[in-house]
């Protein structure tokens, strides 16, 4: 199987959907139980598909979509592409590190912050501001 090299190990689509699944449970300020009654499963269940430990079932995905309000395909945005062995891709990398921050309690304050501000101009002078902040 391409992109695992131990069973034990989650691969790398499963822990970006999962990433996706707890981003947007955060974002609905759902806490796992919630999300798990939507779909039928346990929080503890909730976890695991969290972490990429278990795989999501495409119908539970669906419904998971649907209790959230997404399109199924939000949960593979961003998804990292298909590696050949050994092959690092960085994006994927850059990628995941994005999600698990967002995943933070402080990367959904300040993503819900950020979104509450309707200039586009001060949005990109913030940007600008935290890049310069992030080169110090």
């Amino acid at each position: 199987m391409q992109g695992r090299t131990n069973k034990k190990e989650p691969g790398a689509i499963d822990v970006h959907v999962g990433n996706r699944i707890r981003l947007r449970r955060l974002a609905l300020d759902w806490s796992q139980t919630k999300l798990g009654e939507a779909i039928d499963v346990t929080f503890q269940q909730v976890q695991k598909y969290e972490k990429g430990l278990n795989r999501v079932g495409a119908s539970r995905l669906q419904r998971a979509a649907e209790a959230m309000g997404v399109p199924v395909a939000y949960f593979f945005e961003g998804a990292p592409a298909p590696q050949t062995d050994g092959e690092l891709n960085e994006a994927a990398f850059s990628s995941e590190e994005m999600l698990q921050f967002l995943s933070t309690e402080e990367g959904v304050a300040l993503n819900r912050a950020f979104l509450t501000l309707r200039d586009a101009r001060l949005r990109r002078k913030i940007v600008a501001l935290v890049k310069a902040l992030a080169n110090t």
